[in-house]
């Protein structure tokens, strides 16, 4: 686990130095405002960019805790081969006036981008990038999104400049793996 958990950090944190030429043409803004109290709780990943560190993993969920400190626990969790795997880090705010570009740790002090690059007003839907574009997540307050909602937020995530097409779609519903 410990060997996954550091291949991963190293995975976002090389993706997060590569400059803007670098990236492609997705649109990596970030909102301009985040309640970080509503955003607390848990998220079920809908959908993502395959990434060695979640490969073959369903049941993905995203749990957010807001410290005292002002910082974020993170955890992790999903099933592989039908066992539960779970990662715990850590989250911040480094700059009060970017509220939406969010730094997470998984590993040490290597902290990779975390960019909320749009939420619903009503915290229920979320997409979250980086200043990479190989790292992309649809989450949900729901395990399933409906139908409607889930061809929205495709079109935007393709407005915004990425390829809908390496979208990997969870299992979120199936039995099987529980």
């Amino acid at each position: 686990m410990k060997k996954l958990l550091m291949f991963l950090c190293m995975c976002i944190s090389l993706g997060a130095c590569r400059s803007e030429a670098e990236t492609g043409k997705a649109d990596h803004r970030v909102v301009s405002s985040l309640d970080l109290e509503r955003f607390m709780g848990t998220w079920y990943e809908i959908a993502r960019y395959d990434h060695r560190f979640e490969r073959g993993m369903t049941h993905v969920t995203a749990t957010y805790t807001l410290l005292d400190d002002g910082k974020i626990q993170v955890l992790n969790e999903g099933l592989k081969n039908g066992e539960r795997k779970q990662a715990k880090g850590r989250g911040k705010l480094p700059d009060p006036s970017e509220p939406g570009k969010l730094k997470v740790s998984f590993f040490l002090w290597f902290y990779a981008d975390y960019y909320v690059l749009d939420i619903d007003e009503d915290y229920r839907y979320v997409l979250v990038g980086s200043s990479s574009d190989d790292y992309l997540w649809l989450m949900s307050r729901e395990p399933v999104m409906p139908e409607a909602v889930l061809r929205e937020w495709t079109d935007k995530i393709a407005r915004r400049g990425y390829d809908t097409s390496k979208l990997i779609f969870v299992d979120q519903t199936s039995e099987k793996n529980k």
